[in-house]
């Protein structure tokens, strides 16, 4: 092996054991070798085995190299540049996967437009190919064509791809509709602390669903006859699983009505799909939905998921920490008002075009334009709440902001158990970011941002976060390992790219 591939892959040995917070002695006691065998090899004065390699990776739960397929994708981005021009957004990530989920109702064919082609999507269609559903691209891959079989074979699920999405949780819905035994891989996805199941286990119920959870499977079992005798009040205002209670209630013959719902934009977007489906739903868009199912629904349905507001509010964050002037056209405002409020607050500098409709017909988009501006930190803390309050997945990107701002700005990220901790890792780009407790950070601003080398966090919109700071810092920055920002963003990179920033992808060896 050549000097230069071992310096190349002691580098990224070296890379993910600091990421896991590890020291030469702890992967030492790990592989079962001495301190100063770890130190020749991270220095690339020691020749490897792929055996070692692949033990290594193991120890540190990353993938160092890939072998027999492409290696992990990093990027690399000049930083500094100001954008310019305009960009679109695509179509929301949370949406496409709810409609995916609930193409299992229908027997018909379903046709979704303008699918965004992201690593969660392409798990789940993963997903329902194992299992018998056909899944295929159509209009020069735009746009998904869904057809289901008679019968699903779930004892061929793709248990891979399945463990690496928490979306597969909303299979549960719709299937115990079509089968009275079934089983189901453990969900996984983002790293975000304990994410409890429960609220799906409570709301479920009410349909005869049983389920538990041995050896890394969900084995669920359902109760013929069972049906809401009353209203489910959920237990949490969760996005999924109001999704999955709708989906649940849409093959019910007769009312469910559902308290405590989200009202959240993906919800919103499955309620007009199930419309489209036949199935009559009152309240959208508030806390209290009435659903009146149908037992069978065969219908061909052609529908176009709304665009994404948390990408149209990670465009914005890059447009505002490269201090640039940037046009974002197809933005859901309406599910933005109280970050644009925030912001305007802070002292943005923002044109709002007027008002269109989505190919939804439904959702209200606008064209924003965001100028360089000099922000104060806001008064107040910055905290999700459920809509119509501050997205739960806008708040990353207030650390960002926050930290190109004049002043001292408290985010109290709440919802879950370690995503605030990954906002410290915009430190190493040189920003303060002082954490007080697992769910709070303190910012200071502004920031003289500077180039790093690093591994991406686990968490999808800290990654990105992560990203924007190196798109505002002078010099060569490098993210390695960008699967989780590839599971929520399409050709991200590129499509920066096309409005003045510069990242290049890249893989190792």
């Amino acid at each position: 092996m050549a000097d230069d591939y071992l310096v190349r892959i002691g580098k990224l040995i070296r890379n993910a054991r600091q990421h896991r917070g590890w020291t030469q002695n702890h992967l030492a006691e790990a592989l079962g070798t001495s301190q100063s065998a770890v130190n020749r090899i991270e220095r690339g004065h020691q020749n490897i085995s792929l055996d070692m390699i692949a033990r290594i990776g193991e120890a540190l739960d990353s993938e160092i190299v890939s072998l027999g397929t492409a290696g992990p994708m990093h990027l690399r981005v000049s930083g500094g540049r100001r954008l310019s021009g305009a960009i679109d957004v695509k179509t929301s990530k949370n949406a496409c996967v709810a409609l995916l989920c609930a193409s299992l109702l229908n027997s018909g064919r379903t046709v979704l437009r303008k699918v965004a082609r992201i690593e969660e999507v392409y798990r789940i269609l993963e997903v329902l190919n194992s299992i018998g559903v056909k899944a295929r691209w159509i209009n020069d891959g735009s746009d998904l064509e869904i057809t289901q079989p008679a019968e699903l074979d779930l004892t061929a699920v793709d248990a891979d791809a399945a463990v690496r999405t928490r979306s597969i949780i909303m299979f549960l819905g719709p299937l115990l509709h079509r089968m009275d035994h079934f089983k189901l891989p453990y969900a996984g996805g983002c790293d975000l602390g304990t994410r409890t199941v429960q609220p799906h286990m409570s709301a479920l119920r009410h349909f005869g669903l049983d389920i538990t959870a041995t050896d890394g499977t969900y084995h669920a079992a359902v109760e013929p006859g069972i049906a809401p005798g009353r209203p489910i009040v959920l237990t949490e205002r969760g996005d999924t699983v109001t999704e999955n209670a709708l989906m649940a209630a849409a093959r019910h013959e007769g009312t469910t009505v559902i308290r405590n719902a989200s009202s959240n934009y993906m919800v919103q977007d499955l309620c007009f799909f199930l419309e489209q489906l036949g199935v009559e739903i009152d309240g959208i868009g508030t806390t209290t939905l009435t659903v009146r199912g149908v037992r069978h629904i065969d219908r061909d349905v052609d529908y176009s998921p709304s665009e994404d507001p948390v990408e149209a509010m990670s465009l914005l964050a890059a447009a505002v920490v490269t201090s640039s002037e940037l046009t974002i056209r197809r933005v859901p405002a309406e599910f933005m008002e109280i970050e644009l409020a925030v912001l305007e607050e802070m002292g943005l500098d923002l044109d709002r075009g007027p008002e269109y409709a989505a190919d939804n017909a439904r959702t209200r988009l606008v064209d924003l334009t965001v100028r360089p501006s000099k922000l104060q930190a806001p008064i107040d803390k910055i905290h999700p709440m459920p809509f119509p309050g501050l997205n739960i997945d806008n708040v990353p990107f207030f650390a960002a902001i926050a930290a190109s701002a004049q002043g001292s700005t408290l985010i109290h990220d709440w919802v879950y158990d370690n995503r605030a901790i990954y906002l410290t890792e915009l430190t190493r780009l040189g920003a303060s970011v002082q954490l007080l407790d697992p769910h709070r950070v303190l910012v200071e601003g502004p920031t003289r941002w500077r180039e790093t080398e690093m591994m991406c966090p686990p968490a999808l919109r800290p990654a990105v976060v992560v990203l924007l700071g190196m798109m505002a810092a002078e010099g060569t920055s490098v993210l390695r390992n960008v699967y989780v920002i590839n599971r929520g963003y399409e050709s991200l990179a590129d499509r920066l790219n096309s409005v003045g920033a510069r990242i290049e992808t890249f893989r190792d060896i």
